[in-house]
């Protein structure tokens, strides 16, 4: 919100991010970002202050390293900055490609190559538009994953964009899952043995950090010792205590999980740590023996709508209480 607001009004005042605790995720980007656009910025209290009394200014911003935050801050400061603006090592995600879309509905004009976006700020059209956001790409690979848990069953999940995940799709067929592509629809299916499987979490288009928690569920399902290595976040396995108290067999080296599977997952009392973890719990408990209680469920409601009601439509039993 800082950079829309700020690029608006001159001023700025919002708080310090919070979200999972899942490594150091600090706001040093996006404050680079409108430092080079012209803002004056300062912490106090828990709280950012940011300040650009003559407006900001169009300049060329080179990322240090990929942000998808930073990106879309930089992307909507820039949109009423004067001068054009010149974003390097951006972030490409299907959520910062759609923000585009609907910024040049609003009559900006930006074009994109590779890591670079170029955009003209000026002045934002006052008439109606109507933009329809994409879907949640982790939500919905969280379900492809449910859906490769549940053996000889069919899972038809709709109005998706299949060319958006990719590369989730090519993982779960490698691992033996039955994917089938339709325009807005795939069909998940399962119908042999899973095979084992290496895979690095890296920025889009790669294997996405937010997926990993649940396709380790998976792996506990598979024939052999697949790996999981995480590159974004330094503290992303969380969840595997939890799931190790469900009987799973996973050792951590570095920043290497290594799965041991098949295994035959019981149920347990856990604890939910963040969002991806929580979700990966639920999973674990849809294939578990007997009965699986999960704690601080909170988690669950910033990432997922309705995940209840959308398990019980497929059969699953499961309750809040």
């Amino acid at each position: 919100m800082l950079g829309s607001l700020l690029t608006k009004y001159g001023k700025a005042k919002v708080s310090l991010p919070g979200g999972c605790a899942i490594g150091t995720r600090p706001v040093d980007l996006h404050l680079f970002a409108l430092k080079k656009l012209g803002a004056k910025i300062k912490i106090q209290d828990g709280y950012i202050f940011a300040e650009a009394k003559k407006g900001l200014k169009g300049t060329i911003i080179n990322f240090p390293s990929i942000s998808v935050g930073a990106t879309e801050n930089a992307l909507l400061a820039a949109s009423k900055a004067n001068g054009t603006t010149i974003l390097k090592n951006c972030a490409i995600e299907p959520e910062i490609k759609d923000l585009i879309k609907f910024l040049k509905k609003l009559g900006l004009i930006i074009k994109i190559n590779g890591r670079t976006i170029t955009l003209v700020g000026g002045k934002i059209k006052n008439s109606k538009i109507i933009h329809k956001v994409i879907f949640d790409r982790i939500e919905f690979g969280t379900y492809m994953i449910a859906g490769a848990l549940l053996s000889k069953k069919k899972l038809v999940i709709d109005k998706i964009d299949p060319s958006i995940v990719e590369n989730e799709i090519n993982v779960l067929r490698k691992i033996g899952v039955q994917v089938i592509k339709k325009k807005s629809l795939v069909i998940i299916k399962r119908d042999k043995k899973l095979k084992k499987i290496s895979i690095i979490t890296k920025p889009y288009p790669g294997f996405p950090t937010d997926l990993q928690a649940q396709l380790m569920v998976l792996l506990t399902q598979v024939n052999g010792i697949s790996k999981i290595k995480e590159e974004i976040f330094e503290n992303r396995f969380m969840h595997v205590p939890e799931l190790k108290r469900m009987g799973a067999q996973i050792n951590i080296k570095d920043k290497t999980a290594i799965i041991k599977g098949p295994t035959r997952l019981r149920g347990a009392e856990v604890m939910a740590t963040d969002l991806r973890a929580s979700v990966s719990l639920v999973l674990a408990g849809l294939v578990a023996e007997s009965r699986t209680i999960i704690n601080r469920i909170y988690h669950l409601d910033r990432g997922y709508e309705f995940l209840e009601s959308k398990l019980k439509s497929c059969k699953a039993e499961i309750k809040r209480v």
